[in-house]
Parts: structure tokens; sequence; C-alpha cells
């Protein structure tokens, strides 16, 4: 093929244009429009068009590369769009679907929880426990190629390693999986990526947190390094807790738990005591709404705490609960008929048996009615009382009541009473008995009973569970209604005119008993190491809460002179915590209406006796061995029982002592035969001067 252009134009020929057209031609004098243009042929070679065709085929390619691109991309706009806008997925792990973490609030019907575990909340729905997803560092150690130089580079990431441990295990190439730290930040796992370690993985794990730190620490114990409960809630609701992901809402209310521990440390601080325990729970429906046992760790470090932190000593350690049982005392004697708020009991002058005697401690020398065995806290009156009664009817009324047994609170510390065989109850330990002595219960056995009498007379049974609004359990009763409407004005009238004054709240008018009890040990009773305790109840016109504050070998000051018992130390504290409470519960202080309710749960320390009725007093009283001449309700004799006399002759009148207030509480008794849980004789035995304090 050849082109024309290589044959040169001749001289005449017109010039070629661009487009391989000649200009147009024209002869000489002709007009320009006669003008013809001059046609050119212009040829291609082949190689020209082999590569025109090739740029045509690569262009089109690139056109269709470049639709597919644009198709791809918009396919990736859209599956973005549709997963960030219109249908967004939680985040999630791998092999772990995690639920997205929702802000408390006082709705009941949460039900997302993070990781496996169930969430702890108390009754507000207020986060108590929570497990956060976090990952755990482990290693193959056969892939490790220098173990120490691994753990060296560890160390550096993660200061609390243990270097020497983290080589050992590394070094094993027997194993193909070994862990080398648990719970690890995101922050640490980052760095430890960035060694480029091999063999070095990370697994995902879950770390069960305790928002409220101290708050509570006793209640929810804790878990082991897998999650699994070792205490507290955590423990005794363990199976629970991984098979149901719904919350886990418990009785206590935070707010009214931080109240009581915070009473608890100032009484401690003021006092200089070892331990306390704090109890808040609702009298009708035996809902705890505060459980506190001092001192406490934070919950988030259960694995270090110390044994003495970890110690409950509000459901688990037993005292000698001292005064505070003599509402026991005199619940059963009012309501077996036998006994009448009009008799007298002989407190003139102590009581021996044996080588023991129970003397009241700056006592009134004189009978006293019931009320005053209660408002004056009256060892010798209780003992009379209890002696009057019995071993069998005391043993039957305490067993009732639930003294022998645990309370059946859902806690696995729950601790089981010390109690004297049936076979060692003899009359020293029926008369000690009465007044808080020769028996060791938990402070929540305490505030069980306590609570029976005050609701009515039915026993409920403590739980650390929210229940529905409005339902109220099914209780037991162990006693008459009538016996607790006078107990009612009776535990009032120890606030208004006994030894728990300092206890008084204007506007809730609280009720309850003092109580102080010396600390028994191997070698009989500690002189001057009390546990002091205030058994309250609020309102007690309309009974809802009890409250119960202890301290554990208080120490008085100048503040209290010098006195450590419960009227100075543990009541003031539960005066404040019944005012502090009582708004958040709901109750407001009524003082409006003061003069009624007062007049309403009024009794007389001195009750006058009826017109006929029986009467048990200085002069009804038999010689040792005589039938009692005092009737029963029914109008039968009493059983024949010896009362207790002790010629005057045997002990000089004791020495008055100066009082400072009313408001102390001031009663002394001798030690039991034994420790609780000691046999009697080798304690009698043993015993030196016996003189011990139960006030």
């Amino acid at each position: 093929m050849t082109d024309e252009r290589e044959n040169p134009p001749s001289p005449d020929s017109p010039p070629l244009n661009g487009a391989g057209f000649g200009r147009p031609a024209r002869r000489r004098g002709a007009a320009r429009a006669d003008a013809v243009p001059m046609m050119e042929t212009v040829r291609v070679t082949e190689p020209d068009l082999k590569r025109r065709a090739a740029m045509e085929k690569t262009r089109g390619r690139l056109v269709i590369a470049a639709a597919g691109f644009a198709v791809l991309f918009l396919a990736v706009v859209g599956r973005l769009a549709d997963a960030t806008i219109l249908r967004p997925l939680p985040p999630h792990r791998p092999e772990r679907p995690l639920a997205a973490l929702v802000a408390p609030s006082r709705q009941a019907d949460i039900t997302t929880t993070i990781g496996e575990r169930a969430m702890i909340v108390d009754r507000n729905n207020q986060i108590l426990a929570v497990s956060m997803p976090t990952v755990s560092l482990f290693a193959d150690p056969r892939q490790i190629i220098d173990p120490a130089e691994a753990a060296h580079k560890l160390k550096q990431v993660l200061p609390r390693l243990d270097e020497d441990r983290a080589r050992a295990r590394l070094s094993d190439s027997r194993r193909y999986f070994v862990y080398l730290e648990r719970q690890i930040t995101p922050r640490e796992e980052l760095a430890i990526n960035n060694l480029g370690i091999p063999g070095i993985d990370f697994r995902p794990t879950e770390q069960r947190r305790y928002p409220m730190g101290r708050a509570a620490a006793h209640v929810l114990g804790g878990v082991d390094v897998d999650e699994n409960g070792v205490a507290g809630v955590e423990k005794y609701f363990d199976q629970r807790l991984r098979d149901d992901r719904t919350p886990l809402r418990l009785s206590l209310d935070v707010r009214v738990q931080a109240v009581v521990r915070e009473e608890l440390l100032a009484a401690m601080d003021k006092f200089d005591a070892i331990g306390a325990a704090g109890i808040v729970m609702d009298v009708n429906t035996g809902e705890l709404l505060a459980l506190v046992s001092l001192p406490d760790y934070d919950a988030n470090n259960f694995r270090t705490a110390t044994e003495e932190e970890k110690r409950n000593r509000a459901i688990k350690e037993r005292y000698e609960p001292g005064s505070t049982f003599k509402l026991q005392t005199a619940s059963m004697a009012l309501d077996s008929g036998l006994i009448h708020i009009w008799d007298e009991f002989d407190a003139s002058k102590p009581i021996h048996i044996g080588r023991f005697t129970i003397t009241d401690f700056e006592g009134k020398h004189r009978w006293l009615y019931l009320p005053e065995v209660l408002a004056y806290s009256s060892n010798l009156g209780a003992a009379h009382i209890g002696q009057f009664m019995g071993a069998d009817r005391q043993r039957a009324w305490l067993k009732n009541m639930g003294m022998f047994g645990r309370t059946g609170v859902e806690l696995p510390e729950a601790g089981m009473p010390i109690i004297q065989p049936a076979s060692a109850w003899k009359e020293i330990v029926t008369m000690t008995v009465s007044f808080g002595h020769g028996i060791s219960v938990t402070p929540l056995h305490v505030v069980r009973g306590t609570a029976a009498i005050a609701n009515g007379g039915v026993l409920m049974r403590p739980t650390i569970l929210a229940l529905p609004p409005g339902d109220r359990p099914e209780g037991v009763r162990v006693m008459q209604q009538s016996t607790s409407d006078i107990m009612r004005k009776l535990m009032r009238l120890v606030v208004t005119d006994g030894f728990g004054k300092s206890a008084e709240v204007p506007g809730y008018y609280p009720g309850g008993k003092t109580g102080t009890a010396e600390k028994a040990s191997i070698h009989g009773y500690r002189k001057k190491a009390n546990v002091s305790a205030f058994m309250s109840v609020f309102p007690m016109n309309a009974p809802r809460y009890a409250v119960y504050m202890m301290l554990d070998e208080p120490h008085g000051n100048k503040s209290t002179y010098g006195y450590a018992t419960a009227g100075w130390v543990a009541a003031p504290a539960a005066g404040k915590v019944i005012a502090r409470i009582g708004p958040m519960l709901g109750l407001l202080p009524d003082t409006q209406d003061a003069p009624a309710i007062n007049a309403s749960l009024y009794i007389p320390l001195q009750p006058g006796r009826p017109p006929g009725a029986p009467a048990r007093g200085p002069m009804t009283v038999s010689a040792p061995g005589a039938v009692n001449a005092n009737r029963t309700a029914n109008g039968n004799r009493a059983e024949p029982r010896p009362a207790l006399t002790v010629p005057a002759t045997m002990l000089p009148p004791a020495a008055p002592r100066p009082q400072a207030e009313g408001r102390r509480e001031t009663n002394n008794a001798a030690p039991v035969p034994a420790p609780v849980g000691a046999s009697v004789a080798p304690a009698i035995a043993r015993a030196p001067v016996p003189s011990v304090a139960a006030r």
C-alpha cells in the first residue's frame, strides 16, 4: 500500500490542506464563486489501522471497568447507609454477643445486661453489680522463641505481671495454653499487640464491677476470676445470675444503706470501737433495706480484702444480746396471761445463786412494775419474770420466735445461734437468758424477733429480695395482737422515760430497747469489752421499720462521762438514722398530731391495778416452796413455783452511784455459768468473782 504524498506535487498543483483536500482552484480572471475544490485521496497504512483498533478496544474495556467500579461503590455506599442509618446493628464481639448498657432508671422493666452474668440492682434499680467485657492474656508456649525476653517485654507493659512466674509458664513447652494475666485494659491490649510476640494472644472475658464500692459489700459478696460466686448474693444466687439475664433486684435501698454506714462510721470513730453493725428492716414484709457491717471493704477488691474486713457482724457473728432480750421476756410473760403490766418484781436486792450474783447497775433498789423493768432495764426484774415463767415456757417461746435456728435470709453467711442444750437449761440459765445472757444470736435474730413484737405478733422471714409493690408475704403468728399493742407502748416508754431518750426523733415516735452485754471468752467475760446496741422501731403508732445499731467494744469519752453503754453510744446513732431515712422512705415527721399520738401510746411507769384483778407484788410473794397466789387471765391458779428470796444479811446494801444523766443505761448482772456453748458445771468451778455487766 502506498501513499500518494510520496510523489511531490507539480509546481502548478495547489497546496494541500490538513484534511487531504486541495484548496479550491480557479481560473485566471474567473470569479471566486466559480472556484472548484480539488480532491486528494489519503491512504492509511495497515499498522496505523491496527493501532487505532487496539486503542478503541482499550477504551471500551476502560469504560466497562469504570462502570463496574461505580456499581461496586454504589453497593458499598448503600450497605453502609443500611448498616449505620437504616438498620444499625448493636456492637458485638466474636462468640459473645453483648447487649447495650442501659443507664439506671426507676422503671421495673430493665431487662438488658452486659455479658453473661446478670446485673444486680437495688430496689430502685440502682446498679450494684455488673459484668463488663474485657480480655485475658494467654500464650502458647510452643510458639515462644525466647521466654525470658517475652516475659521481660510483657513486664514493661504490665507492671503488675510477675515476670518470674510468666517466664516459667512460657518455658513449659509441654502445654499449649497458659494464662498470663486476667482482665487487661484496651490500652494494655494494644501495647501488647505492638510488641509483636508470636504465640501471645487474647481471649474475650468479663470483669465483675461494683459501682457502689463499699456500699453493701458484705451483701453482694464477690466472684472468683472465672465469674463464679464465692460469697454473699453472688454465691447464693450464682446459678440464677448465670441462667437468667434479667437483673436481680434486691430489697436494699442504697440511700438508706449509705446513711446507716455513715452514722456507724461516725459512732465508731467517736467511741473508738473495733466494729459495728446496722440493720434496717420493713417489719411488715421482712425486706432488708440496709445491712451494714464494719469494717468493710471495696467490693471490687474482694479477693484482696482481709478476713477481719470480710466478717459480717450483722448476720454471721453471734453476740449475747443483752437487755434487748428483755423485750422477749416481757412479751412472753404478757402473752401467757400469767403476768400483767401492773405486776411488781423485786429489784430491791441482788439475787444469789451459788457463787453468782445478779444485780442492777445503778438500780432503783425497790420493787418495780413491769413497765419500770423495761424502762430502767432491770436485770433483777427480768430474772424474776424468767424464773416465774420457767425454763420450758422460755425455751418454747424463743424457739417459736426463731431464736434456735437460722433467720432464713438468702445469704450463705447467715449464722446459727449458740444455745444451751435442754439438759443444761437450769434455773440460772433461765434467769440470765431473761436479760440476754447465756445465749448468743446474730443481730438479725434480734431484729426479726423485735419486728414480730411490734407488727402485731407475726414473725416474718427476713429477705434480701425486693417484693412486688403491695405484696405482703405470710408470716407466722407468734403472739396475740393485744400483746403487741401493749409492747409497742412499753417500747415507746423506753424512749420517752427510760434509757433510750437519746433516740427520740420528734414526729417519728420511735420505740425500742437498749442492750449492753460484756463479751464472753473461754475464760469468762471480758471486763470493759462491751457490745452496745439499740433496737428500735418507728413510728410506734403505725410500725413500719426496725432500726438496729450496734457498736463492738466502744469506749466512753468525756461526752458520755466515760460510759460506753448503749444508751450513750448506740441510741443517739439510731435516732440520727431515723431522722435521715424517714423522708427517704416517704415518712414525713408528724408533729401536728403529736398530742393525740403520744396519748395513744402512753402507758404509766406504775400502772394501777384494776379492781378485783390479780396482782403480783411485795404483798403477794409467797415463801420459798409455797404456791403463788396469782391467777391467770382465765382465773386459774398459776402453777406452783418457788419465789426467789435472799436474806438481807447475806449482802450489804448496794452503795449508791452518782448518776450523770437519766438516759444512761445502768444495769449490771452476774455472768452466766459458762461461756455460751460450754457446759455449766466447769464454768462455775473456774468462774472468778461473779460480776458481769449486762445492760
